[in-house]
């Protein structure tokens, strides 16, 4: 059968050309689209097992550390040892620095081994890590065992959305994105009820049994990504463009031969092409060198991402990460407990408020499936701003007036809770799932898994941050700690509004002309040009077979 081949058009002024194709989208946009994309879809959500992973380990150790066997086998972290702050932060810090140097060598390990394969590697490291914090028989093992979990979890939360963006067809790419901020509250909610359960059990299990369950869906998903196909993009920019194209039929569950296969397939081509051709322009020396050669284009294409044609891109990735972390919702959950205690509920019923507002944000998480391919991205995030901002206001205003006396002003405590709550549901349908879609979808596809890389080092240098101001915050300045995320979640509505894009149905090849942001109309014209001549050419090969 003959490949169905577009109507090329004609080249039109100087140096500019038309690569126009007019084709339909795969299906309708939004959670609807998941229903006649179901391969895709599939594919996301189980890759999105990661995000599971990632969202289990964070929750775990919130009433782990407060198990009387846990603090029998690790007595450093106790309330009444000396410097159990400090062993306490360490350890729990552990996984957030075993996670920024996870997601720091993610970008090579995904360029250099695939998409998929990185997936696995990180199981493995994951298993190992979760396996050790099981057999942990001191202090010292324990820290070090977060530590190497931590990577894998680190490299699972770049690699995951960065794959998942690049098998996504552009009108559900979104909603298959808030897959993996929805698995990663999905990963905290399960985590919180198993230790809740497990609490009950009198010997170590209480605290072994959940480190344990977390390696099976690591297994799960380390051995069924064998069955995920390559990333059509990263096939590409390999030379593997047959390969691309039979990848990308089946993720679309088309045959090769149709209209709109064909022309994200050229799409897919062209892009990779012209940005081989701009790192062989900008480091001509390095190209096609030796291994020190390619040790040293490594280490230029990570500074790539803060030069013009880039940077701006870099910033709008890192800058959603800060954002996201800064908006308090860390520290609201950290704080939560002891606005609970203070209203006078018992030790049992604060955990099950915190589990909650756990439950809370996920509800917001899966509105965010109807909203992010319908409305965009930008203008959630302003909406999500604002929203985040009022309920950090009204809780400023009551904690300064009634935290003196909570069992007095019952009301207003619980009205607290209650816009604790409206926040939890704004921030799971805006700042939760957004920043972990959008720098997957910006980055050209040289940079894309450098830049996920550098946004995703972003959330766990500023997770980390966040970790060591809350508490002096919080205990020093009391209703100051609402007040210092109302001004952040403020300054984000501004951020967004000034310096975010929208990205809503655009395809990854689109981002050059989203982001305005082009070298030159030179660079902007060869890249045309190179569309056409990649389409003169597969049409040839095919009038040649």
């Amino acid at each position: 059968m003959e490949r169905p081949h577009p109507k090329l058009e004609t080249e039109h002024d100087e140096g500019g050309v038309s690569s126009e194709w007019d084709v339909q989208p795969y299906g309708p946009s939004g959670f609807k689209g998941i229903f006649t994309s179901r391969y895709v879809a599939l594919c996301a959500s189980f890759s999105a097992i990661g995000g599971l992973l990632f969202g289990y380990d964070q929750g775990v150790i919130s009433v782990t550390l407060v198990m009387d066997q846990f603090l029998e086998r690790f007595p450093e972290v106790s309330d009444g040892a000396s410097g159990a702050g400090f062993y306490k932060g360490l350890m729990t810090a552990m996984i957030t620095l075993g996670a920024f140097l996870g997601a720091l060598n993610q970008g090579w390990i995904a360029d250099t081994y695939s998409r998929k394969y990185s997936i696995m590697i990180a199981v493995v490291i994951f298993t190992i890590g979760s396996a050790l914090q099981t057999a942990s028989i001191s202090y010292g093992m324990l820290v070090v065992a977060r530590l190497i979990g931590g990577i894998g979890i680190g490299m699972l939360s770049a690699v995951v959305p960065l794959y998942i963006s690049e098998i996504s067809p552009p009108e559900i790419r979104g909603t298959l994105l808030v897959f993996e901020e929805l698995s990663i509250v999905i990963g905290i909610v399960i985590s919180f009820w198993i230790t809740y359960g497990t609490q009950y059990i009198d010997s170590h299990w209480s605290w072994q049994l959940p480190f344990l369950i977390q390696i099976i869906p690591g297994l799960l998903l380390g051995f069924g990504a064998i069955l995920l196909p390559f990333s059509p993009r990263w096939l590409a920019a390999n030379g593997r463009e047959d390969e691309a194209l039979a990848n990308l039929a089946k993720l679309r569950q088309l045959p090769a031969t149709d209209e709109r296969v064909q022309r994200e397939w050229v799409d897919i081509i062209a892009e990779s092409r012209f940005q081989q051709g701009i790192v062989a322009q900008r480091h001509p020396n390095l190209v096609n060198g030796g291994a020190l050669s390619k040790l040293k284009l490594e280490f230029a294409q990570w500074a790539d991402c803060l030069r013009p044609g880039c940077w701006r891109r870099t910033h709008v990735g890192a800058g959603l990460m800060f954002f996201q972390q800064f908006t308090g919702i860390n520290a609201l959950i950290y704080y939560s407990p002891t606005l609970f205690g203070t209203m006078g509920l018992d030790y049992n019923m604060q955990l099950i408020m915190s589990g909650v507002l756990n439950v809370t944000q996920l509800f917001g998480v899966i509105s965010s499936l109807w909203t992010l391919d319908r409305f965009g991205r930008r203008n959630i995030l302003m909406i999500g701003s604002m929203a985040m901002f009022v309920a950090h206001a009204i809780i400023a205003v009551l904690v300064g007036k009634f935290s003196h006396d909570w069992p007095a002003h019952q009301d207003a405590g619980w009205t607290s809770v209650a816009f604790l709550l409206f926040y939890m549901i704004a921030f799971g349908a805006s700042w939760g799932p957004v920043p972990w879609a959008m720098p997957a979808e910006i980055f050209s596809s040289s940079l894309r898994a450098k830049g996920v890389a550098i946004s995703t080092c972003s959330n766990w240098i500023n997770n980390f941050i966040i970790g060591l101001v809350t508490p002096p915050l919080v205990q020093n300045t009391g209703f100051g700690a609402y007040i210092f995320f109302a001004v952040f979640c403020f300054l984000s509505a501004v951020w967004t509004f000034y310096i975010v894009p929208e990205t809503n149905g655009k395809s990854l090849e689109d981002m050059d002309e989203v982001f305005k942001d082009y070298g030159s109309s030179e660079d902007m014209a060869t890249k045309n040009r190179m569309f056409l001549e990649v389409m003169r050419e597969k049409r040839d090969e095919e009038i040649t077979a």
